[in-house]
């Protein structure tokens, strides 16, 4: 044998290469024949013993393969495969199992798409091609130009007759029955573009489209936001150009904010630029546009406005309405405050004229007027008055405008005013028909009584009253009164109006009390609830004293920016001596309020009242001590909710008018129940049981509200300049405020604004426990005749302290009796050093009069001492009981009253004070009551 025969095969290693010729060599080179003895086959190699042996078969080698990876390149390579069909035994595979034939390695045909790709392994494989890339993209964009060709030729260029059908929408009463059917006359004339006014036609496209005669009908980036927003859920946006409008416009019958509806806006878009005339596209925009107050088209607009036909519109005219087409809603400027408050008469009239200047500077700009015309328009042009159909008057118009409002600002389905008015809609209301008409009689019945404008032209003119009823239970709006009719008076008295609810608020300031607490004086400005202490209402005691001189929570005098002082007055300059806050607001004392709130923190006063229900946009921004005396503007309808919140024992639930809305058969919107705990039941419980007192206590301001057989809670509010007042109370099953005020209803007129009502209705001043109380107690008596008779829970224990704030200072404890002394046969008369005036209790004492302000002397006890600012006459005792001691801290008060069982019927008026009487000073003896 040749030493120089064939050197063994080594070892081909790992990794691809190796596994490559591992697979040829058992594979391809097997297949050769011998060489001669001396050669040694391919296949074989030596042992340790020099003994021949395979080297690698073909197990070995697909083994190997399988190691290195080479596997998976056999099975997708063609002639490195496995069995494929078209190779022997030794000879080389086809492409295994995809592509079959193949003979000596060579590989298979290529698939027709190519994916996953051919030749690529791992992440390149999943990679498409350029070539299949922009195959693909071809043809996706074929396939939309077949369907763009398709849906242009079968879309239709807009009739503007045909967008002129519509319906009536129905409200219905809480009991199913029809209360009103409105909007199924759509107040609209077409004219032709003769008769519309280039003015009116140039002011459109100054303000809306200024390249409406050379654009092609679509803006691609108005386009691409609104599908950018549907992408992200967001609100839509429709085209901007005055074409792309008249479509929208002419298909009022379908306003659905989808994408299919938008693009088929935009087919309809582009054959309308392609088919018409640009005067015909202006002619469908003016005559299909919606310009408010149920007017569409110019013409029923002109007609609306201005009481004249568009032909005869002025330039200065004409800018109005087109201010009109950006939203009637804000910019009509008779105001929509019904639908939002930020649309009310006065801030629409704002950004109207505002608008209307910009549109007339703009069609200078333009050339399409003269600076000298534009320079005869100083003036706004103030449109007439709307006017309302008869089947709108009374309530009815008040009532239906509440539940439009409400269905269009809650409504997920993006229904706004001008979709609602095309018709159709079923909308079920909350409103009690028989509520509805006894809070109108209610108020009617005593207008009747007691307003006479020809009697008191001066003091009964402008006289205005609101109203409305909530369900405790669910929010729900049960009944309003809005103004005398709706047809006539066009703001609705029972949203909001502007008219302060005075002493109403104070429930929010106990509640805030009882819930956070008051701050410690020695501690930050801003304090957690660890460092305040909760407030008890009965055993916490405020100084009463009228032109009390209010300070900071940390006992510093406040002062407003001029550095001025706060001297708070009570109504009727009354002064109370230092009171528990039951007391304080049994009689409405607003100088412990006041304090009250400084040391809780108007912050969290604020809080307690958007708590409650409030809405935050009606409160006042200013942090000054009179906001606890409410010198905030919330509407009767809040003010009833929020109070329902304490009457459901700390449960907030949002008013509501609306039940369901129907469209077509399929339910558009539908109400649900929902609410959040607000206060504790122990807080609710607590300022329910005070507000009882108000109306239950003899001497209370809310007495003459008072239900037989009923349990009452509520609050009197008179604001400063008696320019409104208030009633707002509640059962346990329904809660009503009740307001009065004077405000001329000219809204043209510049100094309109709240007036004094000292003198009207013949009362020397109006206080919340006069007018509007009656008419609660008479409304109320009827609302709750029939249902079941309903008791508030007895109220939980708040564990509050006794807080003594306004400059009160807690009396001594009395130190104990030394028993070897011999205790006096009689009763000590020597006055406490404290500033209360009265004598510290004896802790033995089964009836405490710290503890319970009611609480009364035995009998043959003497009667209570007068008030700390020379209060009036002593309280009286009992039968056989003395009298007390007069007013003892200032030296003022007069004798106490004898002994007797009756209240001490000496009094002392102050000029507007007729409230009935209060306690001259903590135990003293009674005097005519502030409100």
């Amino acid at each position: 044998m040749s030493e120089h025969r064939r050197k063994p095969p080594q070892s081909q290693g790992g990794g691809r290469a190796g596994a490559r010729r591992a697979a040829q060599q058992s594979a391809g080179r097997r297949a050769a024949p011998p060489r001669g003895a001396a050669s040694a086959s391919p296949s074989v190699s030596h042992d340790a013993h020099g003994e021949e042996r395979p080297y690698m078969g073909r197990a070995e080698a697909r083994k190997a393969a399988q190691r290195s990876g080479g596997r998976r390149r056999m099975d997708e390579d063609a002639g490195h495969g496995g069995r494929g069909s078209g190779g022997g035994r030794r000879g080389g595979g086809g492409n295994g199992r995809d592509e079959g034939p193949g003979r000596g390695g060579q590989p298979g045909k290529r698939r027709l798409i190519d994916y996953p790709r051919h030749g690529k392994y791992g992440w390149r494989r999943w990679v498409p091609s350029w070539k299949l890339f922009t195959g693909l993209c071809l043809g996706f964009l074929g396939m939309l130009m077949g369907a763009a060709t398709i849906a242009y030729a079968m879309v239709a260029v807009p009739n503007p007759a045909d967008a002129a059908t519509a319906q009536n929408n129905v409200y219905y009463w809480s009991d199913g029955t029809q209360m009103a059917a409105t909007g199924g006359e759509v107040n609209r004339q077409i004219i032709s573009i003769e008769e519309i006014p280039m003015e009116m036609q140039n002011a459109v496209i100054s303000a809306e489209n200024k390249t409406f005669r050379t654009d092609q009908g679509i803006d691609p980036m108005g386009i691409g936001r609104a599908v950018f927003n549907m992408a992200r859920g967001q609100q839509t946006q429709g085209g901007s150009t005055i074409t792309q409008q008249y479509v929208k416009n002419a298909r009022l019958n379908d306003q659905s904010q989808t994408l299919s509806r938008k693009v088929e806006e935009l087919f309809i878009s582009i054959k309308v630029n392609n088919e018409m005339k640009k005067p015909e596209i202006m002619e469908g925009y003016l005559n299909t546009s919606y310009y408010g107050r149920g007017a569409y088209g110019i013409q029923a607009a002109a007609r609306t406005y201005y009481n004249k036909d568009a032909k005869d519109l002025s330039a200065s005219e004409c800018a109005v309405l087109a201010s009109l087409l950006k939203g009637a809603t804000y910019y009509d400027p008779a105001g929509n405050a019904e639908i939002d408050p930020k649309a009310d008469a006065k801030s629409n009239l704002e950004r109207a004229t505002k608008r209307w200047a910009w549109i007339l500077d703009e069609m200078v700009k333009d050339g399409h007027l003269s600076a000298a015309e534009r320079a005869k328009y100083t003036e706004f042009p103030m449109p007439a008055k709307p006017r309302k159909s008869a089947q709108l008057g009374g309530q009815i118009g008040y009532l239906v405008n509440l539940a439009k409002a409400y269905f269009i600002n809650n409504n997920d389905q993006g229904i706004t005013a001008d979709a609602l008015g095309t018709g159709g809609y079923e909308i079920h209301t909350t409103f009690d028909k028989t509520k509805v008409k006894q809070l109108e009689k209610a108020v009617k019945d005593l207008r009747e009584k007691k307003i006479d404008p020809e009697k008191r032209p001066k003091t009964d003119t402008h006289v205005q009253f609101g109203g409305a009823s909530v369900d405790t239970g669910t929010g729900a709006i049960v009944a309003i009164y809005g103004g005398e009719d709706a047809t006539k008076h066009f703001t609705n008295n029972a949203d909001q109006t502007g008219a302060q609810v005075g002493s109403t608020f104070k429930p929010f300031v106990l509640a805030a009390a009882m819930r956070d607490g008051v701050r410690d004086p020695q501690g930050p400005q801003v304090q957690g609830p660890d460092s305040r202490r909760i407030v008890d209402p009965d055993k916490s005691r405020y100084n009463g004293k009228n032109k009390l001189k209010i300070k900071n929570y940390d006992g510093s005098v406040w002062q407003n920016e001029e550095g001025k002082e706060w001297l708070q007055v009570n109504d009727g300059d009354q002064s109370y001596d230092n009171i528990s806050l039951r007391e304080a607001m049994i009689h409405s004392a607003n100088s412990p309020f006041v304090q009250l709130g400084m040391d809780i923190g108007i912050g969290k006063v604020r809080e307690a009242a958007i708590d409650a229900g409030l809405l935050e946009s009606s409160l006042s921004k200013a942090n000054v001590p009179s906001f606890s005396l409410g010198i905030s503007e919330p509407s009767a309808i809040r003010m009833a909710s929020s109070y329902a919140t304490f009457a459901a024992n700390g449960e907030q639930r949002e008013p509501y008018s609306v039940t369901k809305v129907m469209h077509k058969g399929k339910t558009v919107f539908e109400h649900e129940d929902t609410s959040k705990r607000a206060f504790s039941t122990a807080v609710a419980g607590n300022v329910t049981d005070v507000l009882r007192s108000v109306v239950e206590d003899p001497e209370g301001t809310g007495r003459k509200a008072a239900i037989d057989g009923r349990q009452v809670a509520g609050k009197t509010g008179t604001t400063d300049g008696n320019r409104s007042a208030w009633f707002v109370g509640y059962t346990p099953q329904l809660s009503t405020a009740i307001d009065m005020y004077r405000l001329d209803d000219d809204e043209t007129n510049k100094d309109r604004k709240f007036e004094e009502m000292y003198g009207t209705g013949g009362e020397q001043k109006i206080h919340g426990s006069s007018f509007p109380s009656q008419i609660w107690r008479a409304y109320m008596t009827e609302a709750v005749k029939g249902t079941p008779v309903k008791e508030f829970p007895e109220p939980e224990s708040i564990d509050g302290e006794a807080v003594w704030g306004g400059g009160a200072v807690s009396p001594k404890p009395t130190p104990p009796a030394d028993p070897s002394e011999t205790p006096s046969e009689t009763p000590s008369q020597t006055p406490s050093e404290t500033p209360s005036g009265s004598t510290s209790p004896d802790p033995t004492e089964s009836c405490n009069p710290w503890e319970d302000w009611r609480c009364r002397p035995d009998d043959g006890e003497t009667g209570g001492n007068g008030g700390t600012d020379g209060g009036d006459n002593g309280g009286p005792g009992n039968p056989a009981g003395g009298g007390g001691n007069g007013g003892l801290v200032n030296g003022g008060g007069g004798n106490g009253g004898g002994g007797s069982s009756e209240p001490s019927s000496s009094t002392s008026s102050s000029p507007g004070a007729d409230e009935g009487t209060t306690d001259g000073g903590f135990f003293g003896g009674a005097s005519s009551g502030a409100e």
